[in-house]
Protein backbone atom coordinates (compact mmCIF):
# COMPACT_ATOMS: atom_id res chain seq x y z
CA UNK A 1 0.00 0.00 0.00
CA UNK A 2 1.52 2.75 -1.13
CA UNK A 3 0.34 6.92 -1.44
CA UNK A 4 0.33 7.96 -4.64
CA UNK A 5 2.19 10.99 -6.53
CA UNK A 6 -0.74 12.75 -7.30
CA UNK A 7 -2.08 12.50 -3.07
CA UNK A 8 1.54 13.46 -1.91
CA UNK A 9 1.94 16.50 -4.36
CA UNK A 10 -1.48 17.66 -4.13
CA UNK A 11 -1.37 17.42 -0.73
CA UNK A 12 1.84 19.46 -0.48
CA UNK A 13 0.42 21.81 -3.10
CA UNK A 14 -2.80 22.46 -0.47
CA UNK A 15 -0.20 22.72 1.92
CA UNK A 16 2.08 25.38 0.23
CA UNK A 17 -1.27 27.41 -0.67
CA UNK A 18 -2.27 27.09 3.20
CA UNK A 19 1.23 28.78 4.31
CA UNK A 20 0.33 31.26 2.43
CA UNK A 21 -2.76 32.36 4.84
CA UNK A 22 -6.19 32.94 4.37
CA UNK A 23 -5.60 36.03 2.32
CA UNK A 24 -2.80 35.36 0.69
CA UNK A 25 -2.39 33.57 -2.89
CA UNK A 26 -0.03 31.37 -5.05
CA UNK A 27 0.21 31.21 -8.53
CA UNK A 28 0.82 27.93 -10.31
CA UNK A 29 4.80 29.23 -11.20
CA UNK A 30 5.04 29.45 -7.80
CA UNK A 31 3.73 26.15 -6.77
CA UNK A 32 5.55 24.48 -9.09
CA UNK A 33 8.68 25.80 -8.19
CA UNK A 34 8.55 25.56 -4.81
CA UNK A 35 7.73 21.93 -4.77
CA UNK A 36 10.21 21.33 -8.02
CA UNK A 37 7.36 20.07 -10.16
CA UNK A 38 6.07 21.15 -13.44
CA UNK A 39 3.99 23.56 -14.05
CA UNK A 40 1.40 21.65 -15.97
CA UNK A 41 1.19 18.98 -13.05
CA UNK A 42 1.02 21.46 -10.71
CA UNK A 43 -2.05 22.79 -12.89
CA UNK A 44 -3.45 19.72 -13.01
CA UNK A 45 -3.42 18.99 -9.00
CA UNK A 46 -4.78 22.68 -8.37
CA UNK A 47 -7.60 21.56 -10.80
CA UNK A 48 -8.46 18.81 -8.92
CA UNK A 49 -8.22 20.36 -5.85
CA UNK A 50 -10.63 23.30 -7.09
CA UNK A 51 -13.12 20.58 -7.91
CA UNK A 52 -13.19 19.44 -4.64
CA UNK A 53 -13.39 22.63 -3.32
CA UNK A 54 -10.64 22.63 -1.37
CA UNK A 55 -9.02 25.90 -2.90
CA UNK A 56 -10.23 28.60 -5.29
CA UNK A 57 -8.73 30.53 -8.30
CA UNK A 58 -8.75 34.32 -8.26
CA UNK A 59 -8.15 35.81 -11.84
CA UNK A 60 -6.11 39.13 -12.34
CA UNK A 61 -3.26 40.67 -11.22
CA UNK A 62 -3.14 39.41 -7.33
CA UNK A 63 -4.69 36.01 -8.77
CA UNK A 64 -3.91 32.33 -7.83
CA UNK A 65 -4.89 29.56 -5.24
CA UNK A 66 -6.47 30.17 -2.26
CA UNK A 67 -7.84 27.73 0.53
CA UNK A 68 -12.05 27.80 0.34
CA UNK A 69 -12.05 27.90 3.71
CA UNK A 70 -10.00 28.11 6.95
CA UNK A 71 -7.62 25.55 7.59
CA UNK A 72 -9.05 23.92 10.36
CA UNK A 73 -11.90 22.97 8.76
CA UNK A 74 -10.08 21.35 5.84
CA UNK A 75 -9.56 17.97 6.74
CA UNK A 76 -6.95 15.01 5.34
CA UNK A 77 -9.51 12.41 4.64
CA UNK A 78 -11.57 13.71 2.28
CA UNK A 79 -9.00 15.75 0.79
CA UNK A 80 -7.04 12.37 -0.23
CA UNK A 81 -9.86 10.48 -1.42
CA UNK A 82 -10.33 13.26 -3.87
CA UNK A 83 -6.91 13.32 -4.80
CA UNK A 84 -6.68 9.40 -5.59
CA UNK A 85 -9.57 7.59 -3.61
CA UNK A 86 -9.87 5.26 -0.73
CA UNK A 87 -7.96 2.00 -0.04
CA UNK A 88 -10.99 -0.28 0.70
CA UNK A 89 -14.45 1.09 -0.67
CA UNK A 90 -17.86 -1.15 0.32
CA UNK A 91 -18.59 -1.90 -3.00
CA UNK A 92 -14.83 -2.95 -4.47
CA UNK A 93 -15.67 -6.68 -4.63
CA UNK A 94 -18.96 -5.68 -6.84
CA UNK A 95 -16.82 -3.91 -9.18
CA UNK A 96 -13.95 -6.31 -9.05
CA UNK A 97 -15.30 -9.68 -9.48
CA UNK A 98 -12.44 -11.27 -11.46
CA UNK A 99 -13.61 -13.75 -14.19
CA UNK A 100 -16.80 -14.69 -12.84
CA UNK A 101 -19.93 -12.82 -12.69
CA UNK A 102 -19.80 -13.30 -8.69
CA UNK A 103 -16.55 -13.69 -6.35
CA UNK A 104 -15.23 -16.21 -6.00
CA UNK A 105 -15.09 -15.45 -2.28
CA UNK A 106 -17.87 -13.03 -2.04
CA UNK A 107 -19.78 -15.26 1.03
CA UNK A 108 -16.67 -15.79 3.56
CA UNK A 109 -13.86 -13.62 2.96
CA UNK A 110 -11.35 -12.94 4.81
CA UNK A 111 -9.22 -10.50 2.92
CA UNK A 112 -12.30 -7.95 2.73
CA UNK A 113 -12.48 -8.04 6.90
CA UNK A 114 -9.11 -7.34 6.68
CA UNK A 115 -8.91 -4.16 4.46
CA UNK A 116 -12.20 -2.83 5.90
CA UNK A 117 -10.81 -2.25 9.39
CA UNK A 118 -7.45 -1.14 7.79
CA UNK A 119 -10.11 1.96 5.94
CA UNK A 120 -11.42 2.41 9.34
CA UNK A 121 -8.53 2.93 11.64
CA UNK A 122 -7.17 5.08 8.59
CA UNK A 123 -10.16 7.28 8.45
CA UNK A 124 -9.81 7.37 12.00
CA UNK A 125 -6.38 9.14 11.98
CA UNK A 126 -7.16 11.12 8.56
CA UNK A 127 -10.27 12.88 9.93
CA UNK A 128 -8.54 13.75 13.02
CA UNK A 129 -5.80 16.22 11.02
CA UNK A 130 -6.33 19.26 9.70
CA UNK A 131 -4.36 21.47 7.11
CA UNK A 132 -4.02 23.66 10.23
CA UNK A 133 -2.47 20.80 12.03
CA UNK A 134 -0.25 20.43 8.69
CA UNK A 135 1.42 24.00 8.84
CA UNK A 136 3.90 22.71 11.79
CA UNK A 137 6.79 21.72 11.58
CA UNK A 138 8.13 17.94 11.44
CA UNK A 139 8.97 17.50 14.85
CA UNK A 140 5.98 19.24 16.32
CA UNK A 141 3.55 17.14 13.93
CA UNK A 142 5.66 14.15 15.04
CA UNK A 143 4.87 14.35 18.71
CA UNK A 144 1.53 15.80 18.01
CA UNK A 145 0.80 12.68 16.03
CA UNK A 146 2.29 9.80 18.05
CA UNK A 147 -1.00 10.64 20.57
CA UNK A 148 -2.97 9.03 17.50
CA UNK A 149 -1.37 5.87 17.10
CA UNK A 150 2.23 4.29 18.36
CA UNK A 151 5.20 5.20 15.86
CA UNK A 152 8.18 2.55 15.50
CA UNK A 153 11.13 3.93 17.13
CA UNK A 154 13.09 3.68 13.97
CA UNK A 155 12.27 4.93 10.64
CA UNK A 156 10.48 2.86 8.44
CA UNK A 157 8.47 -0.24 9.02
CA UNK A 158 7.10 -1.61 11.84
CA UNK A 159 10.04 -4.31 12.02
CA UNK A 160 10.69 -7.76 11.22
CA UNK A 161 7.79 -10.05 9.83
CA UNK A 162 6.65 -12.83 11.93
CA UNK A 163 8.35 -16.04 10.57
CA UNK A 164 5.73 -18.53 9.23
CA UNK A 165 5.45 -21.85 10.40
CA UNK A 166 3.76 -24.28 7.52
Amino acid sequence: MKLSAQEEYGLRCLLRIARAGEAGSRTIPEISQAERISEAYAAKLLRLLRRGGFVQSLRGKVGGYTISRPPEEIVLGPVLAWLGGRLYESDFCDRYPGEEIICTHSVDCSIRSVWRVMQVALDQVLDKITLKDLVRNEQQMSSWVSQLVTLPKSGGGSGPLPKRTM
